[in-house]
């Protein structure tokens, strides 16, 4: 086993933990004065899956992701991250041990500018969880090597292309050893060229067993790599179930409709999965 598939190991859930759910949504709402965001959210995470939540723009997806972490807390509803009740959560520290075991990736890559890529990655688990130098080091190059930049350590964020931040700010995500690992509209901000390069690594952390949540537009890769799936509309869920229902059978005619818009109307071409090896000259 080498270092990569050693570090990486170490954040995947044994089957026993895989039998419970790592997240819970019940009955969550939240609103923002007389905006109504959110009004009864459901949503239920296993350990290992990959789930994604898709919708119109406005629909209360992003608001769900930060709700699990804390970052806003609704007015009534159970949220549920392991044995932890997160809209229980009142104090700075307990809001920041719960951000330890969840991995936030955002549109924007918010990489301090003036740190190089090992140094983004390095800080916060030396800072914040006390690891020493050494094996934060030797755990962030391990992640870089998994996300094809391990040749672009020394270089600073403004030197790297926006999928080239984008898959730092994956790493440096994962360098704290999440339980899981959300994803708002990671490609939204990228140009179409360097898309395919984030996707294929957020298909190797679905394929390696990391419990993922994803916000997406990009309907094709929700479709090919989700167990679950959520269509969200004015804040409310209007039909979850497996990918084979919601792509293939949906129930509610309001999903048939988004994902009719969001494919096209033409026949349905067969998905080749983007390998890692496809991306066989390192940018």
């Amino acid at each position: 086993m080498n270092a990569t598939e050693s570090f990486l190991s170490t954040l995947l859930a044994t089957p026993a933990e895989a039998a419970a759910p790592l997240v819970q949504l019940n009955n969550v709402h939240l609103a923002f004065g007389d905006n109504q965001v959110l009004q009864g959210i459901d949503v239920e995470v296993r350990r290992g899956q990959a789930v994604s939540i898709i919708g119109p723009s406005g629909s209360g997806k992003s608001t769900i992701l930060r709700c699990i972490t804390g970052l806003l807390r609704p007015q009534s509803g159970a949220i549920t991250v392991g044995e932890t009740r997160v809209d229980a959560l009142r104090t700075e520290a307990e809001l920041i041990a719960l951000r330890k075991r969840v991995g936030f990736v955002f549109q924007q890559y918010n990489l301090f500018p003036h740190l190089t890529v090992l140094q983004n990655l390095v800080i916060a688990p030396t800072r914040v969880i006390g690891r020493d130098h050494a094996t934060a080091e030797r755990d962030a190059r391990a992640l870089l090597d998994k996300v094809r930049l391990g040749h672009k350590a020394d270089a600073y964020p403004g030197e790297l292309s926006g999928g080239q931040q984008q898959r730092v700010a994956i790493a440096r995500a994962l360098a704290m050893r999440p339980e899981l690992i959300l994803f708002d509209e990671v490609t939204s901000a990228l140009d179409p060229e360097t898309v395919g390069e984030v996707l294929t690594v957020i298909r190797d952390l679905v394929d390696d067993g990391m419990t993922c949540v994803l916000v997406t537009h990009e309907m094709r890769f929700a479709e090919e790599i989700s167990d679950q799936v959520y269509f969200t509309e004015a804040g409310r869920i209007v039909e979850h179930g497996p990918v084979s229902q919601i792509f293939g059978q949906p129930r509610s005619e309001r999903t048939r409709a988004f994902l009719q818009r969001a494919l096209g109307n033409g026949p349905r071409t067969p998905r080749h999965p983007l390998s890692i090896d496809r991306l066989s000259t390192p940018t």
